[in-house]
């Protein structure tokens, strides 16, 4: 490594002294907190050299020897203009300002770039500020980074209250969730009305729904990166907020004698007390807590310790009480080695638990997954022409499916372990962003990815190597019987795979306003959530790939226009994408997951794809902005019978996904009448979601027997609501330290009863078939107290 990093050095001089050429390098930070900034554009003026800042605020640009205006900026913030005289590598850090003020030898303007967003190739990224999630209208008044998201093109989900999200088309297990780099298997609370991020420790939010960066793999759709606040390092704050269901407190500050800060955020629910105090029985509630700390111990090395804890329990009456969590940390090493390479060495934990006690029957249902996971990423800024970055992880999975135990002895309940499942996921990976011309830009990635299903277990042998089997006679498949076991000890390999990864990204900027670009992505999924719910719930089982199950191959292409107008105060984006999922997991009828060791005798293999186009509309500037979007998309799947025999599901035809949505439309807006009130509103529009109906029946033994269309033939009603919401800020706010602000709302305010599921049934009275819709939400007023001191 050490002679890798000489020859680094000398390559960087060699070039840098041949063509008389000069480096700035710096962190940008902000001025109140010293929070880094993450993707501030750095660039020369009257010149296309440009940079950005990484996750932790650093950057590099390289340019001729020369005198130059050096511009800084950053959305929300206020560009700073700074003359440098470039005849030497330079240093600069700077601290931006949301007020106009005066730094030394620097001129604050009002003006923002939007020139290298136009260049970078980087594209179909949704980022979000906390600050913009706050001010949109929620359920009861909780904001929520996951629905915050699902108001942009190409981001929707399974329902009303349903858990997780569905990027262009894809399953919610298609999505890898990071919260500072640490694995978050499910991000929801109370099944799915909240997510697990607590906006007020959240720093930014990315969605990659396309041109996914090569430094990640592991899931076929998209990624979420979810970055936290590093913590006040000037001065001690506190903020939060009371709400109708749940209340959050953060306290951030500095340390080590200025060197360091610290976050400490929590967050919990108080849904028991108003239960119990209408008599209620039930009780559902949850809460969390995020930590983060970070020490500076010199201009080369900073160090940083994160983590989340967060836990659901709900209980219905005395017949089961179900609990769940997530648990993470990550202890991070960033390391500058000149001005020109910089790195992060992470070691990162994450466990997921779950838990359920059915009381009537004493069962007590335990299962988990740990992983552990060791990465070192690398930038290196080479010249004006060509940033490379590259790295390598690896990670470990320990999966415990499941295990039944007896609540007590006079249960009559056999425990009962399902096996353990082990494996090792690690990358390599490379990319590179080529500046080919003024105009053109280019983003080029590749990732080798390799998975090994580790022993330690025994399985199942069927004949012919199929675990499910068609009946020729009863026209069903159906579960094979075993002929034989294979142990695989501990240290064996029960199966492996490897996959190179390609990324392809370009960016073609038409004038100073408008550019085009375009993505291709191959990714590698090796773990699968085995669910055949609509929507995932805490019983689902995370499944490593291996001797029955293929990992999940992905090809997406990608090709979008953009453009600013009027004065950067509006901007558009088109894009229109094609995806392909090879190897993804559908379910035989009737498929019994629940306890299930052999889960290959349930599933069959086939493939789905996804298209569509996507717009967005966004206003930027003036007392009103927000954004509309719109989706046109379909997303099928195709399951043959392949060596299982038989025509496959739906004859081996392609068919709807429960997730597809072929109109989507959002808008979001946000008017500030004055200093004291903001007002708020949202308008969602979506295409029911694919159900499958009956559509017969006949009598056997008394019995009335339902028959049913093709899997997912028909939609539940269209879904729309619109939501409102009114921001108080107290005149009073300006000549104290205490901040405080209302936030009144009005979710569903025409009380549209958006249908969740629509369940058939004979009345028992009368014998009449019937249709009965259930509906999550009605009309919900809320209204939430925040602060900040």
């Amino acid at each position: 490594m050490n002679k890798t990093l000489i020859l680094i050095t000398l390559l960087t001089t060699y070039l840098s002294f041949s063509q008389d050429k000069f480096t700035i390098s710096g962190t940008l930070k902000d001025q109140a907190n010293g929070e880094t900034l993450l993707g501030a554009t750095i660039f020369l003026k009257g010149t296309t050299i440009g940079a950005t800042t990484n996750e932790y605020g650093f950057y590099s640009l390289t340019a001729p020897k020369g005198d130059y205006t050096l511009m800084i900026s950053y959305l929300g913030y206020k560009t700073i203009e700074h003359p440098i005289v470039l005849d030497k590598n330079v240093k600069f850090n700077a601290e931006l300002a949301e007020d106009t003020g005066q730094l030394d030898e620097v001129v604050i303007t009002a003006e923002e770039s939007k020139k290298v967003n136009l260049r970078t190739p980087q594209m179909s990224v949704a980022k979000l500020s906390s600050q913009t999630i706050k001010q949109i209208p929620a359920v009861m008044g909780e904001v929520d980074v996951i629905k915050s998201l699902q108001l942009l093109p190409g981001v929707s989900n399974a329902g009303e209250g349903a858990s997780g999200f569905n990027v262009r088309g894809g399953a919610e297990d298609q999505n890898l969730v990071l919260l500072d780099e640490a694995i978050i298997y499910n991000a929801a609370h109370l099944f799915g009305f909240f997510s697990v991020f607590n906006t007020d420790a959240i720093k930014d939010i990315k969605l990659y729904k396309g041109g996914i960066p090569s430094r990640f793999g592991g899931r076929a759709s998209s990624v979420l990166d979810i970055r936290q606040k590093d913590g006040n390092s000037k001065d001690f704050k506190l903020s939060g907020g009371i709400g109708a269901i749940s209340s959050r407190l953060a306290v951030e500050g500095p340390t080590f004698k200025d060197k360091g800060s610290f976050l400490l955020a929590g967050r919990t629910s108080y849904a028991n007390i108003f239960l119990a105090l209408v008599g209620n029985e039930n009780r559902a509630g949850f809460y969390d807590l995020n930590l983060k700390t970070n020490y500076q111990v010199n201009d080369k090395n900073k160090l940083y310790l994160s983590g989340y804890f967060g836990n659901d329990n709900f209980e219905l009456s005395n017949f089961f009480t179900n609990s769940y969590g997530n648990l993470s940390g990550n202890l991070r090493w960033n390391h500058i080695f000149n001005d020109k390479l910089f790195s992060n060495l992470s070691l990162i934990y994450s466990r997921y638990n779950y838990a359920l006690e059915i009381n009537s029957q004493g069962i007590d249902w335990t299962s988990d997954i740990d992983n552990y996971n060791l990465k070192y990423d690398l930038g290196y800024y080479l010249n004006d022409k060509f940033k490379f970055d590259f790295g390598a992880s690896g990670i470990y999975y320990n999966f415990n499916p499941g295990e039944l135990n007896p609540l007590d002895e006079t249960s009559g309940i056999n425990p009962l372990k399902l096996d353990n499942k082990f494996a090792f996921e690690a990358g390599i990976y490379a990319g590179l962003e080529h500046k080919i011309s003024d105009k053109l830009t280019a983003q080029y990635g590749l990732r080798y990815s390799y998975f090994n299903r580790l022993g330690k277990q025994t399985l199942n042998d069927y004949e012919n190597g199929q675990p499910v089997v068609y009946n020729s006679q009863l026209d069903i498949y159906e579960r094979a019987d075993p002929i034989g076991e294979t142990e695989y000890g501990s240290g064996k390999s029960i199966a492996d795979f490897g996959n190179l990864e390609p990324r392809l990204a370009l960016s073609y900027q038409l004038n100073e306003k408008s550019s085009i670009k375009a993505s291709y992505n191959r990714i590698a999924q090796y773990l699968h959530l085995i669910s055949n719910t609509i929507s995932a719930t805490p019983l689902d089982v995370w499944a490593p790939s291996g001797k029955f199950l293929k990992p999940q191959i992905a090809n997406q292409f990608a090709i979008g226009y953009f453009r600013n107008f009027r004065d950067n105060m509006f901007s558009i984006e088109a894009e229109t994408y094609y995806k392909t999922i090879d190897n993804r997991v559908d379910y035989i009828d009737g498929a019994d997951l629940i306890a299930q060791n052999t889960i290959e005798t349930e599933i069959l293999i086939g493939e789905s794809r996804a298209y569509g186009l996507e717009l967005l509309l966004r206003k930027n500037k003036g007392k009103f902005t927000g954004w509309l979007a719109y989706t046109l998309s379909k997303s099928e799947q195709r399951t043959p019978g392949g060596a299982a025999g038989g025509l496959g599901i739906n004859n081996g035809n392609w068919y709807s996904t429960p997730w597809d949505r072929t109109h989507d439309i959002s808008f979001t807006g946000t008017y500030k009448l004055n200093d004291k009130w903001r007002f708020g509103s949202n308008f969602v529009f979506q295409t029911g979601r694919p159900v499958t109906y009956p559509n017969g029946q006949f009598q056997y033994n008394g019995l009335s027997i339902p028959t049913f269309s093709e899997r997912n033939a028909d939609r539940l009603p269209a879904y729309h609501r619109l939501d409102i919401s009114a921001t108080l800020t107290p005149w009073k706010n300006k000549d104290r330290k205490w901040q405080g602000e209302w936030v009144f709302g009005i979710y569903n305010i025409y009380n549209r009863r958006n249908a969740a599921s629509i369940t058939f049934g004979q009345n028992v009275d009368t014998g009449v078939n019937e249709a009965t819709r259930t509906a999550i939400f009605g009309i919900i007023p809320s209204i939430s107290y925040n602060f900040k001191f």
